[in-house]
This record gives structure tokens, C-alpha cells and sequence, in this order.
């Protein structure tokens, strides 16, 4: 599977993950030319080599009419899309739809279309959110919109050239402090971007600036399949994408190109001990537990207080079963605590194919990774076979090898 991982301790922008992106390119000339020939009128695109607390990367400058983003007297971070309601000046401005005909327009393919308008289309609700009026209200700078519009279409351009199969990231920090824009002084994250981070893992770390832009949390809202700690990885290449700002730490955005069959993911455990329960009512309760999305229900038979008999009850489920678990427990048993573990879990990729065998057709499970194969027939096919024929089901493994 060829996995990226994105790296997020100093926040998320789109001209750092462009820079990063563009660092994991092998033909990197060819690239720039095409990311420069996307009919975006006055806007170009410089990557260079710098260096950061003696660590080389790559920084993306795009520039608008001649004007480095950032330079115009609109522009107050990176590539804020410098949302705003009604025409507050005579300054030109762009709606969404003016945004998207602009999209449709460029010289790239309708999945890169799609995607840049899919991402812009975040923004711009997260923005509405964030001022309290409809989407078809909101305007942006017509610079800030061009910086935005040319982040978004590179990064969609270079995932589509990269062509991973899932991208992973690590949680986000956001940066802490204030930040100042043409509303006045707005707390870190702004309110923009801590919309668009609902339901990504994020923190503020220790650096008083904003560290994760609106594009770049829409980026990674829209493209990201899961959110982690960094998992096993076999890594090929690494990209790093550098911020403009300087601090005591590198300002970069680091990217990893992993290829292997290796997979891992996160799990949380859920236990109580049980003192004053039946047989049955816990095996009731075990059966509510799996309809509710569980991946595992044991119980251990331990002594509690006063020598009293119990059992310790253990669930396993996703982080997005989590809440329905707890409830689940709290509603079929009688405990009044639930104790809780998140764990990481190292998987083997599994899948189910069908065998055509002396006996008809039957199901075969399959399970490889970490220089391991395991095969298994599936019971339910195995015991139909040797119910019909009238012998063990030894009998049948034995005449299936």
C-alpha cells in the first residue's frame, strides 16, 4: 500500500504542503512547468531550496501580479482567503461561485477540478459559519482568493501525480495567542479554522502565532483519511515543506512516502469489574455490546472486595465507537466506572476470496503483512461440508490439503 504520512508539529499551510509535496516529485522541472501553465491568470509559483535550523527544504512562493503572497496590503498570513461579507470597499472581490467558474476554467483535470472546489467549498462554509450568514454572502479579496485558489489546485495537482492509496496525519498544532486581520484581533486557532478542525485531533503547543491557516486545515480536512501518531512505516522519500516565519524550532511541514503492507491503527480498550451479575445477564449484555459495533467482548474471572467472585469485563472498539460504548456498558450492566485505554494495534491486511474445491465452492481468508501469510477456510463453509458428506470436520481440512 503506498501510504503518506503528513506531519503537522508546527500547523498546516498550503504553501508548505505544496513545497512538501513537490519535494517527493522525482521529475521536479516537468512539474513546475505544468503547475505553472494552469491558466491562473497573473499568478506564478517559485520553489527554492532553504534552510532551516540546518535543515533543507523546500519553500513555495507564489506570486500574484508580481506581489509575493503576503505582500498586499490585504494579506495577513500565508494563504488566508481573506473572507469578508458585502463590498466593505471598492477593492475587487470574489463570491464562491465566481471561485468555482474560476476552477473550471484552469488547464487541469476534472478530478483536480472537483477536489480544489470541494476544499475552496469548505472554506467558504467554515468562513459563513464563522460570520453567522449564508455562504452566498461571503466575498473574498480577489488576491487572497488567487494565493488560496493556486495553494489548493497545486496540492490537488500533486496528490493526483503522487497517487497514494491513504493518506494518514498526525494531529495538528494550530499555534496559540492572537492573530490580526481586518476583523480586528482574533484568538489562535481562528474562528474559521477551528471550524474546519471539528473532529481532527488538534493542540495549541507552545508558539503564540498562528500556525494552521483556513487552507491548510481545509486541505487536510478534505483529503486526509485518518488521524494518528505516526504508524509503522517503511519510508521511501521525505518532503519538507518550510513556512516563512522563523522560530527557535524548524518552521516546516514534513511529509513521508511509506510503501509496505505493513498496517496499523489505533483501538481503545473499555473495562469494569462486575460483582453482581448472572451468567446470563452478562451474556446478554455481551450481545447488546457487539450489535453496538464492539471488535471484541471478554470476560475474566477475577476475586474482588470481600473475597467476592467477579469477572472483569473488557471492550474493544474504534475511537468513533467509543461514546456508543460507554453508553452501551453504562445502560446492560451495573457498573458505576469505566476505565479506559487507547491502544495502537498492529494489523495483518485481510481479505476473503472464493476457492473452487472438490466439495463446491468455499470462502478462504487471507491475512499477509510484516513478512507474514495466513490462510484459513472459512467455518461456516467447512462445517456445511461436513455436515452434508456425514464426516469430522478434521476430515474435510484433510482432504481440502
Amino acid at each position: 500500500m503506498k501510504t503518506l504520512f503528513i506531519e503537522c508539529g508546527m500547523g498546516a499551510a498550503g504553501d508548505m504542503l505544496t513545497a512538501a509535496l513537490f519535494d517527493l516529485v522525482e521529475e521536479k522541472e516537468t512539474m513546475l512547468e505544468r503547475m505553472n501553465a494552469i491558466g491562473l491568470e497573473g499568478v506564478h509559483v517559485h520553489i527554492h531550496s532553504v534552510q532551516q535550523c540546518g535543515i533543507q527544504g523546500l519553500h513555495a512562493q507564489v506570486h500574484v501580479h508580481g506581489h509575493e503572497e503576503g505582500e498586499h496590503e490585504h494579506a495577513h498570513d500565508h494563504d488566508h482567503p481573506h473572507a469578508r461579507h458585502g463590498h466593505e470597499h471598492a477593492h475587487s472581490h470574489h463570491t464562491l461561485s465566481d471561485v468555482h467558474r474560476i476552477i473550471h476554467k484552469l488547464n487541469v483535470s476534472e478530478t483536480v477540478k472537483e477536489n480544489a472546489v470541494a476544499v475552496y467549498r469548505l472554506i467558504a462554509q467554515a468562513e459563513a459559519k464563522a460570520h453567522d450568514m449564508p455562504i452566498t454572502n461571503i466575498h473574498f479579496h480577489e488576491v487572497g482568493t488567487l494565493d488560496a485558489i493556486a495553494d489548493i489546485v497545486y496540492v490537488c495537482m500533486l496528490l493526483e501525480h503522487l497517487a497514494f492509496d491513504q493518506i494518514v496525519c498526525s494531529p495538528v498544532c494550530t499555534g496559540s495567542g492572537t492573530v490580526r486581520c481586518a476583523h480586528g484581533i482574533l484568538p489562535v486557532p481562528a474562528p474559521a479554522t477551528a471550524y474546519l478542525l471539528e473532529g481532527i485531533p488538534a493542540y495549541a503547543g507552545t508558539i503564540q502565532t498562528e500556525l494552521c491557516t483556513p487552507t491548510g486545515a481545509a486541505l487536510l480536512k478534505h483529503f486526509v483519511d485518518r488521524f494518528c501518531e505516526m504508524p509503522v512505516l517503511r519510508t521511501r522519500k521525505i518532503g519538507y515543506g518550510m513556512g516563512t516565519k522563523t522560530f527557535e524550532r524548524a518552521n516546516c511541514l514534513r511529509v513521508f512516502w511509506a510503501e509496505d503492507e505493513e498496517a496499523s491503527d489505533e483501538v481503545y480498550e473499555l473495562r469494569c469489574n462486575i460483582d453482581d451479575m448472572s451468567g446470563e445477564e452478562l451474556g446478554f449484555a455481551m450481545d447488546r455490546l457487539f450489535e453496538s459495533g464492539a471488535r471484541d467482548v471478554f470476560l475474566i474471572p477475577l476475586t474482588m472486595k470481600k473475597s467476592r467472585p467477579g469477572v472483569l469485563l473488557s471492550v474493544i472498539c474504534a475511537a468513533a465507537e467509543k461514546e456508543a460504548m460507554i453508553r452501551a456498558i453504562f445502560r446492560h450492566t451495573t457498573t458505576l466506572g469505566i476505565r479506559e485505554s487507547r491502544c495502537s494495534r498492529y494489523v495483518l491486511k485481510r481479505h476473503i476470496e472464493q476457492e473452487e474445491t472438490r466439495f463446491g465452492t468455499i470462502r478462504k481468508k487471507s491475512a499477509s503483512g510484516y513478512g507474514i501469510l495466513k490462510e484459513k477456510y472459512e467455518y461456516e463453509d467447512l462445517a456445511k461440508f461436513a455436515k452434508e458428506m456425514g464426516i469430522s470436520l478434521f476430515e474435510v481440512k484433510k482432504r481440502l490439503k
